[in-house]
């Protein structure tokens, strides 16, 4: 029987492969893609198999798991470098940067990672080209001193911002189209305690309270909005914490996560359940914890709990005989920070317009990418996350893909854009639009790999949805 891979947080990606195989070395790794080339057979690869929009997974292709890759292989102390398979996760990652500590007592950590989760590889973040909660940060190639690859000929392909250069851009942000990334360096900086400072505000205050903490130091932060489409503080008000360099002597930064998987579990119910309540209990949760200290590096992981949906759906006690699975998809979309004001209120009457729930929600600052060739951050962006309740029936799929659409429109109006491999909703013209360079792009990949031996779900779609729409009419 052949496997089927689906994906951890929307679950709806069911997909029949070929076969999976782990790579434990490079040279495994090689001999995998050599023999798929010669047998013409597509790859498809993975990690954490978080991703949504089926970017890592394909029908009948060859799938490779990294995870076996996760070997430290080099590290500088001296300039803060870490050269790492890239199959390792972040806890990994961390673990590997306290152990560079310098002769000085200097720890170094990460600069940032993507929130939510922490058991996803390096080599899927650089793939998503994935962001933190920095206030000032362009997203995580700016972090990539360099990459090892192994590419559709099955070679293996050092490359930089100096040294093949133009597949450096291509990989960073390349949904593993162009190459697996067997390892990369990673720039780090030194661990920093931090403190936590909390506010509970309203939107219109929103980008004047960031320039704010900035001015007064403060080097992460992110807004988190009241998700109650009933209230009018919709996506208006929200919870604002920052994160402010302090070296007051005597005080051991917090190690725990902030919320333990039980009290995560316990506020996402609410979410589904008793919004306003779930707000009322985050927000206290965070102002309880204002001033509390922590590392600028474990600050940034997350409580994540897989079978979420499983639990929701066995908590559903009311309802024992429902059978109608449930489970959340993101949406991430950009603006200019001087339309966020205009972009929610379009997002508001959106959401209520289509009764579409938000059971999550933040927003975050991102500064225009320098490095991928096909970058979401444009320009300076605000950025948008909504995590949509979504019923896996026909009518619950086209909700959500609705409102996705109607929010892309939204934010394209605005002068903005969205994250591309969440899902496959937006049409060509939305991605042509927010996306200029894809054609291009989709010419590059036929250019570095001419049979498509990486391939994907996603990949496919927007391959032939292009190629449709450029066939001569007949």
């Amino acid at each position: 029987m052949k496997p089927i891979l689906n994906d951890v947080h929307s679950q709806l990606n069911e997909t029949e492969v070929l076969q999976v195989v782990r790579p434990r070395t490079l040279s495994e790794l090689q001999e995998i893609v050599n023999e798929a080339k010669e047998k013409k057979t597509p790859v498809s690869v993975a990690g954490g198999r978080h991703a949504m929009g089926g970017q890592q997974f394909a029908a009948d292709s060859l799938h490779i798991d990294v995870t076996g890759l996760d070997r430290v292989l080099d590290t500088n102390p001296v300039k803060g470098l870490l050269h790492i398979e890239a199959g390792a996760d972040w806890p990994k990652i961390i673990a590997a940067c306290h152990a560079m500590q310098t002769e000085t007592g200097k720890t170094w950590g990460i600069r940032q990672k993507q929130t939510g989760v922490d058991s996803v590889t390096l080599a899927g973040s650089i793939s998503a080209n994935a962001h933190g909660r920095g206030l000032l940060m362009q997203p995580l190639g700016d972090d990539i001193e360099n990459l090892t690859l192994v590419d559709a000929n099955g070679e293996v392909v050092f490359c930089n911002r100096e040294e093949n250069e133009e597949l450096f851009s291509l990989v960073i942000g390349g949904y593993g189209l162009f190459g697996i990334i067997y390892s990369a360096t990673l720039r780090l900086e030194p661990r920093q305690r931090l403190r936590r400072v909390v506010d509970v505000i309203d939107l219109d205050d929103a980008m004047n309270a960031v320039y704010r903490r900035v001015e007064e130091g403060c080097l992460y932060g992110d807004f988190q909005f009241v998700i109650d489409s009933d209230n009018e503080s919709f996506l208006r008000r929200g919870v604002f914490a920052c994160y402010k360099p302090d070296e007051t002597e005597g005080v051991e930064p917090d190690s725990t996560s902030d919320l333990d998987p039980a009290t995560w579990l316990k506020l996402l119910k609410l979410a589904h359940e008793d919004k306003k309540e779930a707000f009322r209990l985050y927000a206290g949760h965070y102002l309880n914890t204002d001033g509390n200290h922590y590392w600028s590096d474990t600050m940034q992981l997350s409580t994540y709990v897989p079978s979420y949906s499983d639990f929701l759906e066995s908590a559903d006690k009311e309802n024992p005989a429902s059978s109608t699975k449930e489970t959340l998809v993101i949406g991430e979309h950009y603006v200019p920070k001087e339309q966020l004001l205009a972009f929610v209120q379009k997002a508001r009457e959106i959401l209520r317009s289509f009764d579409t729930e938000v059971i999550y929600g933040t927003i975050r600052a991102i500064l225009r990418d320098q490095v991928s060739y096909l970058p979401w951050a444009k320009e300076d962006f605000v950025c948008i996350i909504f995590n949509l309740r979504t019923s896996h029936t026909q009518s619950g799929l086209e909700r959500t893909a609705n409102t996705f659409r109607a929010l892309i429109d939204a934010s394209r109006e605005s002068g903005g854009s969205f994250f591309l491999t969440y899902h496959r909703s937006a049409s060509v013209e939305q991605v042509e639009d927010c996306y200029p360079k894809f054609r291009d792009w989709l010419g590059l990949k036929k250019i570095y790999d001419p049979d498509e031996i990486f391939t994907s779900s996603w990949y496919v779609h927007y391959r032939d949805a292009f190629s449709q729409k450029d066939s001569p009419a007949r």
